[in-house]
């Protein structure tokens, strides 16, 4: 699945996609930036893109299915159209059934480029899109992805190997845990994550 940048798959569906990883599907995970713009002072340019691959192992995925590229960090609008073909590049070579892709009402302006060109390029895929509270004014918990224990502490785990992002609130242990915990309220579960439908595709009915 694509992201904007390091850190937003797992903050948006690294319990998923460990359960996925366990339960023995590919999975694949692109980030758009390394955001070197964006790092705190003392960290090495780079620092993000080996977070990202340590946070990526962490939660199972091999390293040949871990991939970044180096759009700058907010202006992807500048850089629409090298990103769908970058997506759509990424669909002729994975041919992936399922994409996981920023809301559709994320307000973060990255977000949205990859949101809108994603729904473009992955035109014969189901997509579903994460959820993040802080960029989304409105978002609707139409699918949910029951999640255990250890897959919550995978997605805990991934997210502490943003050593140059543990400022940030929501990466937080308890704020995970608690936003999978309200998900997995709605449907009288422990825990989960929740997407918004984009697009569903369910080719064998037999």
């Amino acid at each position: 699945f694509p992201s904007h940048d390091t850190d937003d798959g797992e903050l948006g569906c690294g319990g998923s996609i460990a359960r996925l990883v366990e339960e023995g599907h590919e999975v694949k995970c692109v980030a758009f930036s390394i955001a070197e713009d964006s790092l705190p002072a003392g960290f090495e340019k780079d620092a993000l893109a080996f977070e990202f691959q340590k946070a990526m192992l962490a939660l199972g995925l091999t390293p040949d299915n871990i991939h970044y590229h180096r759009f700058k960090v907010r202006h992807f609008p500048e850089f629409r159209q090298q990103i769908l073909q970058t997506l759509i590049d990424m669909r002729n070579q994975f041919r992936p059934e399922v994409i996981f892709l920023p809301s559709l009402n994320d307000i973060h302006q990255d977000h949205q480029v990859i949101a809108n060109e994603g729904l473009r390029a992955f035109k014969k895929s189901s997509i579903l899109g994460h959820e993040m509270p802080w960029n989304n004014i409105v978002f609707e918990t139409r699918c949910f992805v029951q999640l255990q224990e250890r897959h919550v502490e995978k997605k805990i785990l991934a997210l502490q190997q943003y050593a140059s992002q543990q400022h940030r609130s929501y990466l937080s242990a308890d704020f995970i845990r608690g936003l999978a915990k309200t998900r997995g309220t709605q449907f009288e579960s422990e825990y989960a994550e929740a997407f918004e439908v984009i697009r569903c595709i369910y080719r064998d009915w037999e």
